[in-house]
């Protein structure tokens, strides 16, 4: 039941953005709610243990430091103004997009993230001992952040640029991965999947499995590169040299 419960409390921190989202007339906040979500499944399942193992401590000081990071991230890049991917959905469903977003965006964001925040319950109410399988998914937690925070802050100081708007962003970690933050989020949650690993639950695999196909081919890489060929005109050299999601060389290089 503790696992139902983090999806019931979920629930009603997307309710409050759904309300909020009548005084903003927008529903970007979402995003910024996105990690907060699944650490919520952390935190409530944190309340149903006595006596928190070192892998429960480990877990929530992680999820700590990846969701707020990038749920303040997200609030200052989007402060003031609606994802475009918004507007487009809010277009394609009226009437009534006011009522519709709540199930469309905010409940369908909610139960999405609680689904993919179960290696995090798996391991909070894990009493075990620390093992290999930790050692390896915090190693590979820490090179994700690295990977996501750094991706997001060199794009970041890009966009702040005169000339960025039509520029294409080659440098730093973009210059062997088109997507090195997205790359990051992956491995974040593949860390978290070895580390949900660690208690024997074979469940905590459908996790970073269903992250990495939302990276791909829904909202991540795949959505991101829709319009961005138009926007960029260099982007498709970019293409022809530079590795998708997974770093590697430049071909130009190689």
């Amino acid at each position: 039941m503790i696992y139902q419960y983090a999806l019931i409390a979920i629930l009603l921190f997307a309710l409050s953005g759904w309300l909020l989202s009548f005084a903003t007339k927008h529903y970007s906040h979402v995003d910024s709610m996105w990690s907060l979500f699944m650490a919520i499944t952390a935190y409530v399942s944190a309340l149903f243990v006595y006596d928190l193992s070192a892998r429960a401590i480990l877990v929530l000081i992680a999820i700590t430091v990846w969701a707020l990071r990038l749920s303040l991230f997200l609030t200052w890049r989007n402060w003031g103004k609606e994802d475009h991917r918004y507007q487009t959905i809010r277009q394609n469903n009226e009437p009534h997009f006011w009522f519709k977003s709540l199930y469309i965006i905010f409940a369908f964001q909610a139960v999405l993230a609680w689904i993919i925040s179960y290696p995090l319950f798996a391991a909070v109410t894990d009493g075990s001992s620390l093992n290999a399988w930790d050692v390896a998914g915090s190693l590979l937690f820490v090179i994700g952040f690295y990977w996501e925070a750094v991706g997001d802050w060199q794009l970041m100081r890009f966009r702040k640029q005169a000339d960025s708007h039509q520029a294409v962003l080659q440098t730093g970690l973009w210059r062997y991965s088109r997507h090195p933050n997205y790359f990051g989020e992956s491995l974040i949650w593949w860390g978290f999947g070895l580390i949900g690993a660690a208690t024997g639950n074979p469940w905590v695999w459908i996790s970073p499995v269903i992250m990495t196909f939302l990276l791909l081919k829904i909202s991540g890489v795949s959505l991101m590169e829709q319009t961005i060929h138009s926007r960029r005109p260099g982007y498709a050299q970019y293409v022809k040299n530079t590795n998708a999601f997974i770093p590697g060389i430049p071909k130009s290089e190689g």
